[in-house]
């Protein structure tokens, strides 16, 4: 299969948006995500924490729900992609390892998702219209926070 300069282009461009919201959740840079969304995105975690929201809310959600979290990190690969002119969509692999804390002990467990997302081209690049994370699975995830989490 033969790309084109601009087929090139934008799968560039797009993979700069997934990799750019795992690097500013990663750094817990959460005006950062102003950059890769549109103002009326719609981010869905509801199969991994439960909750669906606009960029505002999942800003917010963000920053409380994972302030007590010690350390975590996002790993994205094998991008499978779907252009159609000023639109598109994505499946990625993400592997999200995290250390927990429920202030007695700390944990480290594992989420396997997958991203799914839409992107619209915008008067200012590609940006991320719809985020939606699929659960694929969970290791080692403490009792205590496994209760917390959609089954």
């Amino acid at each position: 299969m033969t790309l084109t300069l601009q087929e090139m282009s934008d799968r560039f461009e797009i993979q700069d948006l997934i990799v750019g919201y795992c690097y500013a959740v990663d750094t817990r840079d959460w005006d950062a995500l102003d950059r890769y969304f549109t103002e009326d995105a719609v981010i869905d975690y509801s199969e991994m924490v439960g909750v669906v929201g606009g960029l505002a809310e999942i800003k917010s959600f963000l920053a409380e729900s994972l302030t007590p979290i010690l350390a975590f990190q996002h790993a994205v690969s094998t991008t499978q992609y779907q252009i159609a002119g000023d639109r598109a969509k994505t499946k990625t692999a993400c592997y999200n390892p995290m250390t927990v804390s429920n202030g007695e002990t700390a944990d480290t467990l594992v989420f396997g998702l997958w991203y799914h997302h839409d992107f619209v081209r915008t008067g200012q690049g590609w940006k991320i219209s719809r985020l939606y994370e699929q659960k694929c699975y969970r290791i080692n995830v403490p009792d205590w926070l496994a209760a917390q989490l959609p089954a």
